[in-house]
């Protein structure tokens, strides 16, 4: 195994015990590094045209250069729309939408709107069903920061007065939100509501390669779901980050209130069926797909960079599941023993992908990684072997793509191959 140069500029354990395992040499950032874990805004200098760094064929970075695309908030839901747009454009019968206009095999995110910039046409479709819940969130911020649950016009006009945002200016990037129907239906496990954190790992987007981490978990509220308006302020009822849970009366820190997704499986089998079970992993693994594809286009696809991606999805009381964000630095902080063990794994395995067999990289090579070298990774979707070799397999092993097979058809599959290319 190679001694590669690292640079980090996060102190996490996971991270620093990873590369010390490989007997890997610590240098600066600005230094002559083989592999940079870096945080979100330094990888903004090390792309920056100011700055005149050009990286070698044998340096890869954790970020591509214009992330943000899919990971923050209102930019996701934009190329999103757009994606459903051209298809339905092209005529693509992925984008058949129902008898109210909704999209059938597209309509994995809440109704969503900017604001300011969409004021006019959010108060419009709340007075279609006035006093259902929102969910506000800016978005350039995460960990559950500034978020809040508003039923009422008089209460968001009470943040534009509060925020001194007045008459809804034009808006800094600081200072955009997005407000989302707030799913009011979730799926709940002993009374409380919780979210899936999944990882992702994309080695390219054109084509795009993808990967599918086992060991994700569920996060759980500690308090008891209450869907009373009452409750609407109460934080530990609806919001599943740990940063914010974790400061509640009623949080157990010996498992941090969280549950593997594989015990999510089995319960959803023992109660509901494995084929209910099967189905909304199907359709989970559809929805990232697609967000995927969703920014493709417009994702610098370095071939020097990849990208560990923290997706949040909740699934409601119909076992519909819902993408409400992707983050691009999901915590590598552990908050329990199993969470360092899982995190520890999951970087290891991340290297294993991007840097096979420890070696110098090389930004040249196909970047189909030898089965034995994916670990708790399974192969999501490979665009280039989805061209070559036609549909492939999915994570099962079955036919198609993450679902594709089960929810449309072999038939309709082979119509829309073409398009996918």
């Amino acid at each position: 195994m190679a001694r590669l140069r690292y640079a980090t500029d996060q102190d996490k354990s996971v991270l620093l015990n990873n590369f010390e395992a490989r007997g890997w040499i610590q240098v600066n950032s600005d230094d002559d590094w083989n592999f940079y874990w870096a945080n979100v805004q330094n990888v903004k200098t090390v792309f920056s045209v100011e700055s005149g760094y050009r990286l070698g064929d044998d340096q890869v970075i954790n970020h591509f250069p214009n992330h943000v695309e899919l990971t923050r908030k209102d930019l996701m839901v934009k190329n999103i729309k757009r994606y459903r747009k051209e298809l339905d454009k092209e005529g693509n019968p992925l984008a058949e939408k129902d008898e109210f206009g909704r999209y059938i095999h597209f309509d994995f995110i809440p109704q969503t709107f900017m604001l300011p910039a969409d004021y006019n046409l959010f108060v419009e479709e709340f007075r279609k069903n006035p006093n259902i819940p929102w969910i506000m969130k800016p978005c350039g911020k995460a960990r559950g920061i500034g978020i809040f649950l508003v039923n009422k016009l008089s209460q968001l006009k009470k943040w534009s007065r509060d925020s001194k945002t007045s008459n809804f200016a034009p808006p800094t990037a600081k200072d955009t939100y997005v407000i989302s129907k707030y799913i009011d239906n979730p799926l709940l496990i002993g009374g409380k509501k919780f979210d899936l954190r999944l990882y992702v790992l994309v080695t390219s987007f054109r084509p795009l390669k993808c990967y599918m981490y086992r060991l994700g978990f569920c996060r759980f509220c500690t308090v008891k779901y209450n869907a009373s308006m009452n409750e609407l302020d109460n934080m530990f009822v609806h919001l599943t980050n740990v940063s914010i849970q974790k400061h509640g009366e009623d949080y157990n820190a010996v498992h941090g209130g969280k549950w593997t997704v594989e015990n999510l499986r089995l319960f959803i089998e023992s109660s509901r069926g494995k084929e209910v079970s099967d189905k909304l992993f199907d359709d989970i693994y559809w929805c990232i797909v697609h967000s995927l594809k969703a920014v493709s286009g417009v994702i610098a696809n370095d071939r020097h960079c990849f990208e560990c991606y923290g997706y949040d999805i909740i699934i409601d009381d119909n076992l519909k599941p819902w993408l409400i964000e992707v983050n691009a630095s999901p915590s590598l902080t552990a908050t329990t023993s199993s969470d360092r063990i899982m995190k520890y794994n999951l970087i290891n395995d991340v290297i294993n992908i991007v840097i096979p067999k420890g070696e110098t990289p090389d930004v040249r090579w196909s970047r189909i990684p030898a089965k034995d070298a994916l670990g708790n990774f399974d192969i999501l979707y490979d665009e280039e072997l989805a061209q070559s070799d036609g549909p492939g397999q999915d994570m099962r092993g079955k036919p198609g793509m993450g679902g594709m097979n089960a929810r449309l058809g072999r038939e309709l599959k082979r119509q829309t191959l073409a398009t996918w290319k």
